[in-house]
């Protein structure tokens, strides 16, 4: 059993300009003179954690944490109906973790996601790999438009009354075609209530996602004031709606310019939102990754999982 820490909290903060208008939140925990590594958030758009972290020992790490574009503490915030989209896509991210590490004076880190946090992860990583010493990704996915599609349609097999709902929340007339493009226009409507209820609607379904999960926990994403939804669903529909800006299979495509990155992907059995294949799939085409997938754990993560991923971190910090 890897222990966990005392609470650590951040001994350093501060907003990097992107030169764009953007400000990315981020802060430093740990050891400012221990190993180097990066927590990408999930979401996109849920930010970091606003809590001490437990799982890095803080006398060999330097853990750096970020809001990733418009959400969290970074500015402006996409609650703010005249936040720039645009401006949001996976290649500002990638741009946005390199401008950072460099800021901080940082050569290499490991990094660590879960969710979109992996997705983002292993985009950087394939544009950055020389920057990256070892990776632990938890709840795998590549964002690929066929994994939206049965997050947002496919998944409805299992929940169909919530995922009416989730479908009938859009006007009539965009019921039947491109649901993440119809939520996205929502929440671009000038009107915060309009654009409040069409959060809570996207969030009352991934609620429902992870509902029969092992560890399920009610209210999962919806449990955050107006402000984060809005800005989480934002971001959300604006990114999946675009395909995560990449192409198809392009991170599994590309998978070979991790050679000689050392990882460990942790997934859960019963992920209803990110069924397992995916993991599996990049297992398979990244010799240096070990899969451990945890038979009682969905997206919503267990014990085990959280073990496995500490276990990695503890073992990565020795390298």
């Amino acid at each position: 059993m890897v222990d966990l820490y005392p609470p650590t909290h951040p001994y350093d903060h501060g907003l990097l300009d992107t030169g764009d208008g953007n400000r990315i939140y981020y802060e430093q925990l740990g050891n400012p003179e221990g190993k180097p590594a990066v927590s990408v958030h999930g979401g996109p758009g849920a930010g970091a954690p606003q809590r001490p972290t437990r799982a890095w020992d803080p006398e060999s790490y330097r853990l750096v944490r970020f809001d990733q574009r418009n959400c969290g503490r970074s500015t402006p915030h996409a609650a703010d109906p005249a936040a720039d989209m645009s401006l949001n896509t996976t290649q500002h991210l990638i741009a946005d973790m390199e401008q950072l590490r460099e800021h901080l004076g940082i050569e290499r880190w490991l990094v660590s996601g879960s969710s979109w946090g992996s997705t983002l992860a292993l985009a950087y990583a394939q544009e950055h790999p020389e920057r990256v010493t070892e990776m632990v990704i938890q709840a795998v996915t590549t964002t690929r438009p066929s994994e939206t599609d049965w997050l947002y349609r496919g998944a409805g097999q299992f929940h169909p009354e919530a995922w009416d709902r989730f479908r009938d929340a859009v006007p009539e007339g965009e019921r039947d075609g491109d649901l993440l493009a119809a939520y996205a226009r929502l929440m671009e409507n000038p009107d915060r209530t309009v654009r409040a209820k069409a959060a809570a609607d996207w969030l009352a379904w991934e609620d429902a996602v992870v509902s029969g999960e092992p560890n399920g926990v009610p209210g999962m994403y919806s449990d955050r004031e107006v402000d984060a939804q809005i800005a989480f669903v934002r971001i959300c529909a604006h990114i999946f709606g675009n395909g995560a800006f990449l192409e198809e299979d392009q991170l599994l495509r590309n998978a070979h310019k991790l050679a000689g990155i050392p990882a460990v992907l942790v997934h859960g059995r019963h992920d209803m939102g990110s069924p397992v294949q995916t993991a599996w799939e990049l297992a398979k085409a990244w010799p240096d990754a070990r899969l451990h997938i945890i038979e009682d754990s969905g997206h919503a993560g267990s014990d085990a999982a959280n073990l496995a991923s500490r276990t990695a971190i503890e073992e990565f910090k020795k390298r």
